[in-house]
C-alpha cells in the first residue's frame, strides 16, 4: 500500500531528524512543514492536482536544498517523491 510505504517514509526522516543533525531553524521547519503536508494528504486522500503537484515541488526542492550537506535527508526525501510518484502526486 503507497500509504504506508509513504508513512513509513516520513517516519523514517522524523527519526533523521531526532538525530540533530546540523540544520538551520529555517531547514528543520521547512521539513516539518513538508512532513506535515505529507501527513495531511495521506489522511484526506482528497486534494486538487494543484495542490498535489505544490507538494511533491516542494519535496523536490528540498532534496536539492539538503543533498549535498545532508545526503542521509536527501535520499529519504528522494524516496518520498517516488513514492508520490507512484501514487500520481
Amino acid at each position: 500500500m503507497p500509504a504506508r510505504e509513504l508513512q513509513d517514509q516520513l517516519n523514517a526522516l522524523r527519526e533523521q531528524l531526532e538525530q540533530n543533525p546540523p540544520l538551520s531553524e529555517s531547514e528543520r521547519e521547512n521539513l516539518h512543514e513538508l512532513m506535515q503536508q505529507i501527513e495531511d494528504k495521506i489522511k484526506l486522500e482528497s486534494i486538487t492536482r494543484d495542490q498535489d503537484a505544490s507538494l511533491a515541488d516542494g519535496v523536490n526542492l528540498a532534496v536539492e536544498r539538503f543533498e549535498l550537506e545532508h545526503p542521509a535527508i536527501a535520499v529519504t526525501l528522494r524516496n518520498i517523491v517516488q513514492t508520490l510518484g507512484n501514487i500520481g502526486i
